[in-house]
Formats: C-alpha cells, sequence, structure tokens
C-alpha cells in the first residue's frame, strides 16, 4: 500500500511539474523526486520482502494494510511539509520576503 500511494504522488507531481510553467520555481522537481525516491525504496522494500515470503505477500492482512496506508499517507504529507519549508527558505517568488518586509 505504501508503494502504491508513493507512486502515486509521484506521478501526479510529476504531471504537475511537466505542465507547469513555473516548475523551477516552485522547486516542484524536488518533490517529484523525493516521491520517486520514496517509490524506489518502497519498490526494494517490496521485492525483498516477496523473496523472504513467497506467495504470503499477496495476501496481507487488513491490519497491516491500514497501517502501510497510514504510513504512506504520513510520507506523502512528510514529504510536503519538507517541500513547503525549502520554499519558504529559498522563497523563489519572493512572498515571504514581501510580507516580512511590509509588517
Amino acid at each position: 500500500m505504501t508503494l502504491l500511494i508513493a507512486v502515486f504522488a509521484a506521478v501526479i507531481t510529476t504531471i504537475i511539474w511537466y505542465t507547469n510553467d513555473k516548475r523551477s520555481q516552485l522547486k516542484l522537481g524536488t518533490l517529484a523526486l523525493m516521491y520517486w525516491g520514496a517509490s524506489l525504496m518502497w519498490m526494494v522494500d517490496a521485492v525483498v520482502e516477496y523473496i523472504e515470503l513467497g506467495a504470503e505477500y499477496f495476501t496481507p492482512a487488513s491490519s497491516d494494510m491500514l497501517n502501510d496506508a497510514f504510513l504512506g499517507l504520513s510520507v506523502v504529507a512528510f514529504g510536503l511539509i519538507i517541500w513547503i519549508v525549502i520554499l519558504m527558505v529559498k522563497d523563489p517568488l519572493g512572498v515571504v520576503r514581501k510580507t516580512v518586509l511590509n509588517k
């Protein structure tokens, strides 16, 4: 489940990055790379777990699927938080600078 959530987040972010004119300003490539990295990590984890468990890998318990879904959503949210912090520190559009200087 974590693999699917990470792949969906990576694909959606990549599509938004590819179709957005401000892709370099908004650092969408960084967000896409974080999600693709998480997808690769969970793909390796799935392969190793399949090697260890065999066919049992495809019949997880519902509680395991729920835990994996929460983990996947948590990682997607954490990736968004990291991306927002990067945007606020780099401030490519000058929004934070304008807000601080106007007060």
